[in-house]
């Protein structure tokens, strides 16, 4: 999952990082808020962990802006605030969750787990697209039955493309989504085609097969 921490606490922002990556997400950060608002507005992210107390503004603004723009982010406010009526005031304003600081960087990865599978996999750890099933928690996935072994790469680009279904994904987006920052460093999207390659091989393989090239434009992933 990408995850975008807008923190200004340079040392409990990289504690963040260090150890949701290990989990396997793809981290970028914003150290105030000008930095969090323009990346929360220009790139998509499956979680926003949002400071409120930020030296150049409120998370609160960013926060609103994400509600007025429809944005689909899940929103996790991690604030020293610990008043009943900041929590209130945030979550009124459509945050997902509320968590104050100091927190157990653990607990913080469950909650972030807990807004997941509200937002994307309707409450459940297990996502079924017709003979395709997704483990999110153990990250191993099963068709027709049998397991499949994919890299993490595959995996995260195979849970991209199931909770976009339907929807056309240009290889800059899934580059994006993939790196996260580090996908403007990049000379070329060659080794996009690569990953896509081997997972549709994979799945093909096992009679899956629903990944679909639209010449020009990018990748779908579709049963029609």
């Amino acid at each position: 999952m990408k995850i975008l921490i807008v923190e200004d606490k340079i040392e409990l922002q990289q504690s963040i990082v260090t150890y949701l990556q290990k989990d396997g997400h793809i981290c970028e950060t914003a150290s105030n808020f000008s930095e969090g608002s323009y990346k929360s507005d220009l790139y998509a992210y499956d979680i926003i962990l949002l400071d409120i107390n930020l030296l150049d503004g409120s998370g609160l603004d960013i926060l609103k802006t994400l509600k007025e723009e429809h944005k689909h982010s899940g929103i996790i406010i991690i604030s020293a605030n610990s008043s009943l009526e900041d929590k209130l005031k945030g979550l009124d304003l459509g945050a997902d969750d509320y968590l104050t600081k100091p927190f157990h960087l653990a607990e913080l990865n469950s909650r972030i787990r807990a807004v997941l599978r509200r937002g994307h996999y309707e409450g459940n750890d297990i996502i079924n697209f017709n003979e395709i099933s997704i483990n999110t928690t153990s990250r191993t996935v099963v068709v027709n039955g049998v397991d499949i072994v994919l890299t993490r790469k595959e995996f995260d680009l195979l849970l991209f493309f199931i909770t976009n279904k339907n929807r056309v994904l240009s290889k800059e987006i899934i580059a994006e989504h993939l790196w996260g920052d580090h996908s403007d460093l990049l000379d070329n999207f060659d080794f996009i085609y690569v990953h896509i390659n081997n997972l549709r091989k994979k799945l093909t393989h096992k009679g899956a097969k629903y990944i679909q090239t639209t010449y020009g434009s990018g990748y779908k992933f579709t049963d029609t």
